[in-house]
């Protein structure tokens, strides 16, 4: 999955993300979409479309590898659409959110006007703060941009600030920092992620992948679906567990697999694991 593709995944789930790094307070109405231009070979992939036709229509462009042409393409997107779809707004305004200056195309002179002009915004996003800084919509984008080393410790952070009563959508929020992680920790499986982001059995219930990982084993009973998941958890990280240990982990309650889920990612070999499980001899 390209990276500039999460980042229109989360425009489409939560609009408000894009405003808030234009310091616009409300995206009331405005849909997120990719159109198509006819008869050309041009589609834009980020557009703000305004609810009524007095509004500003917005172009959004994420552009995370060096084009030495990009100009040229992004601005005659625009004006063809301009052109075609007239009566659908009263004014337009583009950005583009670059991962740093480096990665702009270099050669802009024909273009001058338009680049330093109040039309066009760039956003470099290694010049925001850090997630713990900013507001969790803008925390996501920056997610993005981080090392595998940094991520971690971020993406748990932002994921126990979904907790706060003000926040919306949060299990969509949830969804898409997973997908940012899987993205990145490719040798991970999700429920490892899910884990990674410090989430309680209760809060992994309410998500997405809770249907699908936790329906093994719903049959079964809660007790053995928990148990399930962290036996792979455990799989993925140590290989084979020896059948007497393997035994042992079902045999604990809810409540102790919820622990042992939350202590797993501590453990650095099967004899830490046999340590903590001798307390529920």
């Amino acid at each position: 999955m390209r990276r500039d593709s999460l980042f229109y995944q989360l425009f489409a789930q939560l609009p408000q993300t894009f405003f808030d790094l234009l310091g616009v307070e409300s995206a009331e109405g405005y849909r997120f979409d990719s159109i198509e231009l006819k008869e050309t070979t041009f589609r834009i992939d980020g557009v703000f479309v305004p609810p009524d036709p007095a509004g500003v229509v917005y172009f959004c462009e994420v552009q995370f590898q060096r084009d030495n042409t990009f100009y040229e393409r992004f601005f005659a997107e625009i004006f063809l659409y301009l052109r075609l779809k007239r009566d659908t707004f009263s004014d337009w305004q583009a950005v583009v959110i670059y991962p740093d200056p480096q990665t702009e195309q270099k050669e802009i002179t024909p273009y001058v006007p338009l680049i330093q002009s109040d039309r066009l915004r760039r956003v470099y996003l290694n010049e925001l703060g850090s997630p713990e800084q900013l507001p969790l919509s803008l925390g996501l984008m920056k997610l993005m941009t981080l090392s595998r080393a940094e991520m971690p410790k971020a993406a748990r952070f932002l994921a126990h600030s979904t907790q706060e009563k003000t926040v919306q959508k949060r299990e969509v929020i949830i969804e898409l920092i997973t997908r940012i992680m899987l993205y990145r920790f490719t040798e991970l499986k999700r429920e490892e992620v899910l884990h990674m982001l410090g989430l309680t059995t209760e809060e992994l219930k309410r998500t997405r992948f809770y249907q699908e990982v936790y329906a093994e084993g719903r049959q079964e009973g809660l007790q053995e679906g928990e148990a399930v998941v962290v036996l792979r958890l455990l799989k993925r990280r140590f290989g084979e567990m020896p059948p007497a240990l393997e035994e042992r982990i079902r045999q604990l309650s809810v409540a102790q697999i919820e622990a042992l889920a939350e202590a797993l990612l501590d453990f650095t070999d099967l004899g830490e694991l046999a340590a903590w499980l001798e307390q529920f001899l």
